[in-house]
């Protein structure tokens, strides 16, 4: 029974997305359709085979291995805050981005990283009937983060739509980046943790299309190019326009900075306000009674919903690390379908800070107007987040009990 539960549990998902999208009769049903069909095939051969891990695992190395040379130059400036057991998020997860635009300006000057996007996007998007960028951001999203990620396709993004930047800023919530895989694994199952990084990949682009659907003509999917970008840049000096990239990383981490900081202090005073008419009320618990129904969709019975519901609920209001913690040492004696999915549920930046974070490297890359279209949308984005992860842990929980 538990099982057909789970099993409903993705259609109702998908039923509940449908009421919000903004715009029905421009869904891509077919594109829908392939990547819940490819959701399952993965699901199946990540879960049940080790060799689909194994690749996962090697992709995530060798981005663990890009960040850590970021480390070498944080650690030259900052050596009391990078050679110690636990970083702060500041330097853990920001200080990299000085690295890593960069690169792929460099890449992107040299025209590497536009050929890049165009085929690998191109192939993805024959398969999820969406455009080149959307298809391939979804891929370069869950490797680099989402701060990187949109600060390294900054020249794409600036020459999009509005609604197409929505998108992007949807997507966003549901990134993770690969360099803190080995940081998860260390907490939860490691077979979990990487079955959930292909399912959001497809599941982002399956509630995005669904949510906010936009026809894009073949004259606008295209990959923006540095000269397309910027007629003056093919005759700007290469480390004229390299000293460029670095001040604008450092300017996007100050960004990012201060929007992260007001986010997280502005839900922790309405937390205590909210105490203060009752200890028991606080945003985690708030979102745990909401989640409730959908984590008994999840193919779990009420009372084990409720407990996972509650860290759902925590889980939004702080991150995942937080859960991690609380459940590390007892998640192995939880029966095989509940840390299932708790743990793909939890494999994303899904939070009320990560909006913050998004809004942030928004406001350096766009002007004020687009800005606001996509400030306007910070519901969805959130909705995006909570029901990618849904979907996946839905998918995953199909094939673990």
């Amino acid at each position: 029974m538990f099982f057909l539960i789970n099993f409903l549990g993705i259609f109702v998902f998908l039923a509940v997305t449908l009421i919000f999208s903004k715009k029905r009769r421009d869904i891509n049903w077919s594109g829908v359709l392939r990547c819940l069909a490819l959701n399952f095939i993965i699901a199946w051969f990540m879960l049940s085979f080790p060799l689909g891990r194994a690749i996962v695992m090697h992709i995530a190395e060798g981005f663990t291995w890009l960040v850590n040379q970021a480390y070498q130059g944080v650690g030259f400036a900052f050596p009391s805050m990078v050679n110690v057991p636990r970083m702060d998020f500041f330097f853990a997860a920001l200080m990299p981005i000085l690295l890593i635009v960069p690169l792929f300006d460099i890449m992107t000057y040299i025209g590497v990283l536009p050929f890049i996007i165009k085929w690998l996007g191109r192939g993805l998007g024959f398969i999820t009937g969406q455009p080149k960028f959307e298809s391939f951001f979804s891929i370069e999203m869950m490797v680099l983060g989402n701060t990187e990620a949109l600060a390294v396709s900054r020249f794409q993004v600036a020459k999009m739509s509005a609604a197409r930047n929505v998108t992007l800023a949807m997507m966003s919530m549901s990134c993770i980046t690969a360099s803190i895989l080995g940081a998860y694994m260390k907490m939860m199952p490691g077979n979990f943790i990487l079955t959930a990084v292909p399912l959001n990949i497809l599941n982002a682009i399956i509630i995005t299309n669904i949510l906010n659907p936009v026809k894009v003509p073949p004259k606008e999917d295209i990959v923006v190019t540095l000269a397309q970008a910027d007629a003056a840049a093919q005759r700007e000096p290469f480390f004229s326009f390299l000293g460029d990239s670095i001040l604008g990383g450092g300017k996007l981490i100050l960004i990012i900075t201060a929007n992260v900081i007001a986010f997280v202090a502005l839900a922790g005073l309405l937390d205590n306000v909210l105490r203060l008419i009752w200890p028991q009320l606080t945003l985690g618990n708030i979102f745990g009674v909401i989640m409730f129904p959908f984590a008994f969709l999840l193919g779990l019975e009420p009372s084990s919903a409720f407990h996972l519901a509650q860290y759902m609920g925590m889980k939004l209001v702080t991150n995942e690390f937080v859960v991690m913690g609380m459940v590390t040492d007892k998640i192995s004696t939880y029966p095989a379908h509940f840390a299932a999915v708790l743990t793909v549920f939890l494999t994303s930046f899904a939070n009320f800070s990560t909006v913050g974070m998004i809004i942030g490297v928004m406001k350096g890359i766009l002007p004020k107007e687009q800005n606001d279209v996509i400030s306007k949308h910070v519901p969805y984005m959130f909705y995006s987040g909570v029901f990618v992860s849904l979907m996946s842990a839905a998918i995953a929980g199909l094939f673990i009990w």
